[in-house]
C-alpha cells in the first residue's frame, strides 16, 4: 500500500515537473513562430476579401496531437468531483490550436500564399483511459491559401 502511494506521488511530481517544463518550452516556440508568421494573414471569414479576388487558391492544413501529463489528469479528475472549469485542459487545447495554425501557416508560406481565409478547426480525442479521460487531443486547422498569380 505504501509503495503504491509512493509510486503515485512520484508520478504526480514527475508529471508536474516535466509537464510544466514541456509546456513552457512549447509556448516559447509557439510565440517565436507566431512572430515569424505575423505577416501571413489568417481570417475565419467565408467571404473572400476583395483584394484577393485574382489570387489562386489552395487547401492548406496543419495537424497536431498533444498529450496531457499525469499531473493534469489527476487535477482534472479532482475537478470533476466538484464540477466547474477545468483550467488544466485549457492550456492543452490552447497550445494544440495555436500549433495547428502555425503548421497550416507553414504550409501556406511554402506555396507562396499571402493569406489564408475560411480557416476552421476540428478537434478530437485521440486516446484515453477506457474513454473516461483525455489522453491526447488532436487539432486540425485548415483553410484556403490565397496565392498571387505569377506575371
Amino acid at each position: 500500500m505504501i509503495a503504491e502511494i509512493v509510486i503515485f506521488l512520484v508520478l504526480l511530481l514527475l508529471g508536474f515537473g516535466f509537464g510544466r517544463l514541456a509546456e513552457k518550452r512549447h509556448y516559447r516556440r509557439i510565440r517565436e513562430r507566431e512572430d515569424a508568421y505575423r505577416s501571413l494573414i489568417v481570417v475565419p471569414g467565408r467571404v473572400l476579401p476583395s483584394q484577393y479576388v485574382h489570387h489562386q487558391s489552395r487547401l492548406v492544413r496543419g495537424n497536431v496531437v498533444i498529450s496531457v501529463d499525469y499531473f493534469k489528469v489527476v487535477v482534472a479528475g479532482l475537478r470533476n468531483l466538484v464540477g466547474g472549469r477545468v483550467a488544466t485542459f485549457e492550456s492543452l487545447l490552447d497550445r494544440a490550436r495555436r500549433e495547428a495554425i502555425l503548421r497550416m501557416q507553414a504550409q501556406a508560406r511554402e506555396c507562396g500564399a499571402d493569406a489564408v481565409y475560411n480557416m476552421k478547426f476540428e478537434t478530437s480525442r485521440v486516446s484515453g483511459n477506457a474513454g473516461q479521460s483525455v489522453g491526447s487531443v488532436e487539432v486540425l486547422a485548415y483553410g484556403t491559401a490565397l496565392i498571387p498569380r505569377a506575371g
